[in-house]
């Protein structure tokens, strides 16, 4: 049974136009019992979201207005913060504003919480995404270190793991395809889903401003595990994600790279945020990164005089660089 003691709150962030998601996944966390509060960072909306969330007519929620969009780091960071100096509950659930938790999700993380024998500031949990495939492979058994921190990767490349890489996918086909999901652990994963007892968000701080958007979730995550806690993934907790993620109906095609056609402001964090990440924390051959690194390079400058996608490929060079060299921050003017 799950103990009433655990009170919960909720952060989310938005922006943008996005009251039709963040109103179903408010909907939604606002039923659970255990729920105590639920704190919304308004990043930077397009409508008056004080007026929506009046609507709710419900005292458990607060309103965060920002000046202007912080990025996901900065918006997580203000939740975070009030999280701990305002709010009274045990444990914070971090949810995207369009992350929908099923009916039992909350529960199944309750559960689970006093299972796991690590002190409060050393474990934290995360909820199933469904749409996140290596995390259900994860679940029925693959190691995860087949997915986090390659050694010596270059964007996801590595020339002497092609052939083992194609023969593992297709025999993990077979070989996890019948087998139950089971609770198992992460090296570091998103901010949607995390569950964690305020005495670990004092451990760990809060995230890297410098990173904007994108991987500033896995930097923060990863500190858990720096520390020598642990991050488990339960299964039976889960979120379905409403929205649909940027490039998931890029089609692949030989001679083609889904980071040139589909430049923009965005990639150019994605690329230099995970550069920066894996550099840090992947790195262990300087020679084989410096291979794969030109291989990958080198293919793409190709490409982008096969597909007339030199612009792209300047910036896509300009992000590798900062990546490497740590220089983060915010882009003054977005690339589009």
């Amino acid at each position: 049974m799950t103990k009433i003691a655990y009170n919960v709150c909720v952060l989310t962030v938005t922006y943008g136009n996005r009251w039709a998601f963040l109103k179903q996944i408010l909907d939604r966390v606002l039923s659970f019992e255990n729920v105590v509060d639920i704190i919304v960072v308004d990043n930077g909306t397009e409508y008056d979201l004080q007026a929506a969330l009046s609507q709710l007519n419900n005292p458990l929620v607060t309103l965060l207005q920002q000046p202007e969009n912080l990025g996901s780091a900065g918006g997580y960071k203000v939740g975070l913060s009030h999280f701990v100096a305002d709010s009274k509950a045990d444990f914070i659930w971090l949810l995207d504003d369009d992350n929908l938790p099923e009916v039992d999700a909350l529960i199944h993380l309750l559960n689970a919480w006093p299972t796991i024998p690590l002190r409060e500031d050393k474990k934290a949990l995360f909820s199933l995404r469904t749409d996140r495939k290596n995390h259900i492979l994860i679940a029925k058994g693959a190691n995860p270190d087949q997915y986090y921190l390659v050694p010596d990767n270059f964007m996801g490349f590595h020339l002497f793991r092609i052939l083992s890489n194609r023969y593992r996918k297709l025999m993990d086909q077979h070989r996890y395809k019948a087998l139950p999901l089971r609770a198992n652990k992460l090296p570091y994963v998103p901010y949607g889903g995390l569950f964690l007892h305020r005495h670990l968000v004092q451990a760990i701080g809060y995230p890297d401003e410098r990173f904007f958007v994108y991987v500033d979730d896995s930097d923060y995550t990863h500190r858990i595990t720096e520390i020598g806690g642990e991050i488990w993934l339960i299964p039976d907790s889960r979120i379905n994600d409403i929205d649909i993620s940027q490039g998931i109906r890029y089609k692949h095609r030989f001679w083609r790279s889904s980071i040139l056609d589909l430049w923009n402001f965005r990639t150019f964090y994605q690329v230099r945020n995970r550069l920066y990440f894996y550099s840090r924390h992947a790195l262990k051959n300087r020679f084989i990164f410096a291979l794969n690194k030109w291989l990958y390079m080198t293919g793409h400058h190709l490409i982008s005089v096969i597909t007339g996608k030199g612009k792209a490929y300047k910036e896509f060079r300009k992000a590798v660089a900062d990546g490497l060299s740590g220089r983060l921050g915010k882009k003054e003017k977005p690339t589009n």
